[in-house]
């Protein structure tokens, strides 16, 4: 992917068939569907691809167990079936993760076993191995780390694991591989009509501050989050769509969880789940489920939450963690499509997807979550179809290999989400493809050139956030590094001094709501 050169693609096209407003995982999976099927489609994103709910995940691909409790059937299997087709078309981004429910009570495991064993069912041939009740010994082997303090047993359950901006930068460039542009820091502040239906959108480019017209057939609104700043732009009366809640993770070593299983929690304080889960050497707690009004594009961890996780998740282990063993702290906000009622908890709301379309054309994506991207941007292309009046074609999504598809890829291999990417990587500087600018994180100077040559990064954020996930597992390290990675940068790509000073600046100021 190249920004340049798809920025020239502007002038070059007089109309699109589809403009797709939001680089989240809906628009991004829109972006690939509409390609595929042979649309000239167009991605515009005001900040950097992923930059918001779409990086900031609990890093799993799963049916939801919670959402099984709550009974939330059609949804669990929807995500389950998606699950399965996620792991086997990129094989080098999602993987097996088993879970260990311990149980401090005689009936629960029995309880829990019967109920993974309908998640079992639900999952059929695309299921990720079966669920099985353990004994004390069988659940303290697997998960040492465990409170052994009236521990009785547990139940182990598969689900699925991924690296969520990884995905997102990889669907990037499956997009960009079936014919689709793509552009991010560029924002969309109007909307063009003729004789009251939607014509195109126009744009400001964030980078060099030009402003331009851009006619297209249909216009999707895929912002998550930011949804209703778009249908205001459409219908500025038009009632909110979108009713955002916070989760918080806090990422701490390795060593609070031993072994290579994740533990689910399965009743929280507030009646919620919580995960803590492996993830490239360290480990993800969380996460919370806070209703919020304002929809911040860094959104701000309470302190009540940091406690809500540190003492929930203590509960649980042997070594408890606390806020000096904090790593790094990101906050998501999840786009939940508005009931018509809006008196239930946000951690009630379905997690079902909506798509709606005004009377002017303006299709908006609502709601769902990371597992079912696929499935929301079949939904919304077959949509986009009719109101667009493009020629009806077939889904092919579902078979469709994501960019750098390795089907054996090796997860002991920090470059493994590169997939058949990694060589090329390699190749960059042999001599330099293993070495670390740390070694609390694995961040090579290939990643670092590759990442702005080939994946439209642009900032040192969107190296050390997205393209690599320094920022989120070790904020304190990265700050250490960040000078190294933007003399790397400039030194490559030809930038002066200034530039450093800037890009350093910013980082800066970015990584302290990272730390604790």
């Amino acid at each position: 992917m190249n920004r340049n050169e798809n920025i020239h693609q502007l002038d070059l096209i007089d109309e699109w068939d589809v403009i797709i407003v939001g680089g989240g995982a809906s628009g991004l999976g829109v972006a690939v569907d509409a390609a595929n099927r042979g649309y000239k489609t167009l991605l515009l994103e005001k900040n950097d691809f992923a930059k918001g709910t779409s990086s900031r995940s609990t890093k799993l691909v799963h049916g939801g167990v919670r959402y099984l409790q709550n009974g939330d059937i059609s949804l669990v299997i929807e995500a389950l079936k998606e699950r399965g087709i996620m792991r086997k078309n990129a094989p080098h981004l999602v993987r097996d993760l088993s879970f260990v429910i311990p149980s401090y009570d005689w009936w629960n495991s029995p309880f829990y076993g019967l109920g993974l064993k309908v998640y079992d069912m639900m999952a059929g041939k695309l299921g990720l191995g079966p669920s099985t009740i353990l004994d004390r010994e069988e659940t303290l082997a697997l998960i040492p780390n465990v409170n052994q303090e009236g521990l009785k047993g547990g139940v182990i359950y598969h689900d699925g694991q991924f690296d969520d901006a990884r995905m997102a930068i990889s669907l990037a460039l499956t997009a960009n591989q079936e014919g689709a542009c793509l552009i991010n820091y560029i924002n969309v502040e109007g909307i063009i009509k003729e004789n009251d239906l939607i014509t195109g959108v126009k744009v400001e480019d964030q980078i060099s501050g030009e402003k331009k017209m851009i006619k297209g057939k249909v216009v999707v609104n895929a912002t998550g989050v930011f949804s209703d700043e778009i249908i205001a732009l459409d219908q500025p009366n038009a009632k909110r769509m979108i009713r955002p809640s916070q989760g918080v993770h806090l990422v701490i070593e390795k060593s609070f969880l031993k072994g290579k299983h994740a533990i689910m929690v399965p009743q929280t304080t507030d009646g919620r789940v919580l995960f803590a889960v492996p993830w490239n050497d360290y480990v993800v707690v969380g996460t919370t489920d806070t209703p919020i009004n304002e929809t911040l594009e860094e959104p701000v961890a309470l302190e009540s939450e940091i406690k809500f996780i540190l003492n929930n998740a203590g509960a649980y282990m042997t070594k408890k963690p606390t806020r000096k063993d904090v790593r790094s702290v990101f906050v998501g906000l999840r786009p939940l499509a508005a009931s018509e009622n809006n008196s239930e908890s946000t951690k009630e709301v379905s997690r079902h997807h909506k798509i709606t379309v005004s009377t002017s054309g303006l299709i908006s994506v609502l709601g769902g979550k990371w597992t079912t991207y696929r499935k929301i941007a079949e939904d919304t292309v077959n949509t986009l179809q009719a109101v667009g009046g493009l020629p009806e074609r077939q889904c092919n999504t579902r078979t469709l290999p994501i960019f750098g598809y390795e089907p054996h890829s090796d997860w002991e291999d920090p470059m493994h989400y590169y997939g058949t990417e990694s060589k090329k990587i390699s190749a960059l500087n042999s001599k330099k493809a293993t070495t670390s600018l740390s070694r609390k994180f694995f961040i090579t100077e290939n990643q670092i050139i590759w990442a702005v040559q080939e994946e439209m990064a642009v900032t040192l954020e969107d190296i050390l956030a997205r393209r690599t996930r320094c920022l989120f597992l070790n904020a304190f390290e990265t700050e250490k590094i960040a000078p190294q990675v933007a003399s790397i940068v400039a030194e490559k790509f030809g930038h002066d001094a200034s530039w450093i000073k800037k890009e350093l600046k910013n980082f800066n100021t970015l990584v302290k709501k990272y730390q604790l």
